[in-house]
């Protein structure tokens, strides 16, 4: 909204007339789920790994394109699980899970955790704090707490508060317009 000019019917700030173009007087309700997926895949993301322990002490671990830094004070990130997930309930009940930022040499890795099965751990990966599984190779680690959670619609957000991590510098595996990329020259 432009300083000075105060909002009103007559005077609506630029992103009013242009979600009013777009048909923003279009019920929630009625945004189509598949053009909505296809618009959110103009949106490049990392891909990651969030991995934890069931309550047996087994390793658990899943696909994820929904991660974020949230804060730097105190050290948060945020990531998102459907909630008619099968690890859904093991993950609400983790105290601890790791964020493995994947490399762009890791999309077998990524298409493994992203699949049914059940079999996900290879040999590629060691046992870390609190007993959580990290992947070897990955661009960046995060170990972290779960600080809270949430319902938010069909997903449950999940912040972490980070408690240790490392980094290299490979190139970090990317995902837009649902394929798999990597980093292009700089602008």
């Amino acid at each position: 909204m432009s300083a000075g000019k105060p909002f009103s019917p007559a005077n609506p700030p630029a992103s009013v007339v242009a979600a009013e173009a777009l048909g923003a007087a279009t019920p929630a309700a009625a945004v189509d789920p598949h053009r909505l997926r296809q618009a959110l895949g103009r949106f490049a993301t990392g891909v990651a790994i969030v991995t934890t322990l069931d309550a047996r002490g087994q390793a658990l671990g899943l696909t994820i394109n929904s991660f974020a830094s949230l804060s730097l004070d105190p050290p948060l990130v945020l990531w998102s699980l459907r909630r008619a997930s099968g690890c859904f309930d093991a993950f609400c009940a983790a105290p601890h899970f790791a964020i493995n930022v994947l490399a762009e040499s890791q999309v077998d890795q990524s298409q493994l955790f992203a699949s049914r099965c059940e079999h996900r751990f290879g040999a590629s990966w060691q046992r870390g704090a609190h007993g959580l599984p990290l992947l070897e190779g990955a661009a960046a680690t995060f170990v972290c707490a779960t600080d809270a959670h949430q319902e938010a619609g069909d997903h449950e957000l999940f912040i972490g508060r980070v408690l240790a991590m490392r980094e290299s510098h490979v190139p970090p595996l990317l995902f837009y317009g649902g394929r798999y990329r990597r980093l292009g020259a700089l602008v």
